[in-house]
């Protein structure tokens, strides 16, 4: 059949192929208002506001700056 995913079991667990197990909202950067200090991707501290995006294990923060 095409067009349809192959669905397998591996481990126990069902796996679909060809789609994407992350949804949709953790895949694009949020703007999002830090009140305490986090660390960007760099490694530096960030405060503000900041871009964020979950990776599948935690968030990752980018600094936001603003255009005059």
């Amino acid at each position: 059949m095409q067009g349809k995913p192959e669905m397998t079991t591996e481990g126990g667990s069902l796996q679909m192929m060809g789609l994407s197990s992350k949804p949709a909202w953790a895949q694009t950067w949020h703007l999002w208002t830090v009140i305490m200090p986090r660390r960007s991707i760099t490694g530096r501290l960030v405060f503000g506001k900041v871009w964020r995006r979950h990776d599948g294990r935690r968030w990752i923060y980018k600094a936001f700056i603003e255009l005059p």
